[in-house]
Formats: structure tokens, C-alpha cells, sequence
């Protein structure tokens, strides 16, 4: 009995601070020192809530800057007022497998259609492929260059107008150092359109 006592006090204390004290203590320091990005880092304009910085979102527009490849969830749900939401989801598809070299070539042929100025470019290898999450928000800078000319020309705007977005969102590499420079792709398409000024 004292055994199973002793093991009901463990199980008690460490479920409060575990369960409670700790989550409570990490919660409020996330909130007073990260509170945007403890809250999803979503953009708020006037109300309404285009979506997180942190997230990609599927813009397939030819207006729009297009982001990487998003595995979409082929299930739909519904939110409280009985609108369709769709869920974006990692692929465990290999690179050398039929279904991921189809979605591959699907994308560059799609990609060389919708830029024909661009023909004798390579298209980066962002602009084909998904990231290891399916939700990575950010495409190469190279990427983004490689869209201009096209969304200038949807929007007839001067170029130097969605080279100047760009600029404006792309993030430098971590501590000078590491990784590239990454443009958001939601930034830029919600900048495109005026919202994001």
C-alpha cells in the first residue's frame, strides 16, 4: 500500500508540473518576449486575417508570386460556418518514385507555359519541389526573380515595381552566415495586391 501511495504522490506532483506549472510558465514567456510569433505570426489588416507569415499558402494566380509545391490533403473539412478547409501535409513521396517525378515534370511544364520568356533560364529548384514540411513560406530569392517578368506583365506594372516588393520581403541569411536569402510569398502577393503596404 505504501508503495502505491508513494507512486500516486509522483504521479500527482510531477502531472502539476508538467501537466500545469510548466506550460503556464513557458506560455507567459513566450507572451511577453515572442508574442507575435507565439500567436502564429498571422497578419491582421483592419480585422480581417490573411493567413501566417510562418505558413505557406497555395497561390497558383498568374498574377500571383507562386510559393513551393503544397501537398494538399485530399480530405475536406468544414469550420463553424460551413466553409471548405483544406489542409496542407508533408510527403513521404521519394524522389525517385513515378507519382513524385510526375508531379515534378507536371509543375515544369505548367512553370515553362506560364513564363515563356523565361525558356533558356533553369527554373530553380525551389519552384518544382516541395520542402520536407509542405508548408515552408519562403522561396529562393533566384525563384522569385525568375516570376517577374510575368506578374508584371498580368498586372502591367513596371518591373522595377515587383523587383522593389521582393526586396522589401526577403529575409537575409541567419546571423549573416547561414542558409540564403528567402522571400515570403505571402508577404509579397498580399503587398502585390495593396494590402501590405
Amino acid at each position: 500500500m505504501k508503495v502505491i501511495n508513494k507512486a500516486l504522490k509522483f504521479i500527482l506532483t510531477f502531472t502539476i508540473i508538467c501537466g500545469l506549472i510548466y506550460p503556464i510558465f513557458i506560455t507567459g514567456i513566450s507572451q511577453l518576449i515572442f508574442k507575435d510569433k507565439a500567436n502564429s505570426s498571422i497578419i491582421e489588416i483592419n480585422g480581417k486575417k490573411y493567413g501566417s507569415v510562418l505558413l505557406a499558402q497555395e497561390f497558383t494566380g498568374n498574377k500571383y508570386l507562386w510559393g513551393r509545391i503544397i501537398n494538399l490533403d485530399t480530405k475536406t473539412f468544414t469550420d463553424d460556418n460551413g466553409n471548405s478547409l483544406m489542409y496542407a501535409v508533408p510527403s513521404n513521396l521519394s524522389p525517385s518514385s513515378e507519382e513524385y517525378k510526375k508531379i515534378v515534370s507536371d509543375r515544369i511544364n505548367k512553370i515553362k507555359l506560364e513564363n515563356p520568356d523565361k525558356d533558356a533560364e533553369p527554373i530553380p529548384v525551389d519552384l518544382v519541389t516541395s520542402s520536407g514540411s509542405g508548408l515552408d513560406p519562403h522561396i529562393s530569392v533566384a525563384a522569385a526573380k525568375y516570376q517577374v517578368n510575368r506578374i508584371a506583365k498580368v498586372r502591367n506594372i513596371n518591373i522595377n515595381e515587383v523587383n522593389q516588393i521582393i526586396e522589401r520581403y526577403t529575409k537575409g541569411r541567419t546571423f549573416g552566415v547561414f542558409g540564403e536569402e528567402t522571400v515570403n510569398v505571402l508577404q509579397v502577393n498580399l503587398a502585390l495586391d495593396g494590402i501590405l503596404k
